[in-house]
């Protein structure tokens, strides 16, 4: 399976050129997990495998817009096909702009509970620190967050995950995808 889903990625989400990141930063290597991640068998793979890594005694799952909505989909389909309860939070990048102006779409979970943090690629992991803010300030308890690819960038992501009291899992790093 983690075979499968790393051919994926190789073939339809990495490219190698001169690229600029959403964080400013550029790089000869560009990661999109967009092909995959909106590809059935692409989804289910990644779901399978974020599932893994997601805390057992967590409610939900969530992210930010756009990367993470379809694998927070994906894993909560994946975890209710295992006979898991477990729910889907997208955190918008702006609040909603009408009725009651919320940052975060999905279920209503009881003030406490444990969200897993999904995205796709981290680079320096400010995307999923936004993630996480949010949902914090909504009243839940975020300790984690799982990745399907980390850049790596000089451990960035890991130090400022760190500081805000995450941890950072992974399912591969920069390097599997570049390597030949």
């Amino acid at each position: 399976m983690k075979e499968e889903l790393l051919k994926l990625l190789k073939e339809n989400a990495y490219k190698k050129g001169e690229f600029k990141l959403s964080s400013g930063k550029t790089s000869e290597h560009y990661v999109n997990c967009k092909p995959v991640t909106l590809n059935g068998r692409g989804l289910t793979l990644a779901s399978v495998m974020l599932l893994e890594h997601v805390e057992r005694d967590s409610a939900a799952v969530g992210g930010l817009t756009l990367g993470a909505d379809p694998i927070v989909s994906g894993v909560a389909v994946v975890a209710g096909l295992d006979k898991r309860l477990l729910d889907g939070l997208i955190v918008r990048k702006e609040p909603k702009g009408h009725g009651t102006e919320a940052w975060i779409e999905g279920p209503i979970l009881p003030e406490g509970s444990k969200v897993t943090v999904l995205e796709d690629v981290i680079t320096t992991g400010g995307s999923a620190i936004k993630a996480v803010k949010r949902i914090r300030d909504a009243g839940y308890k975020v300790e984690r967050v799982v990745s399907i690819v980390d850049r790596q960038e000089n451990d960035e992501a890991t130090t400022a995950m760190k500081l805000v009291g995450l941890e950072l899992y992974s399912i591969f790093t920069l390097k599997d995808l570049s390597e030949e």
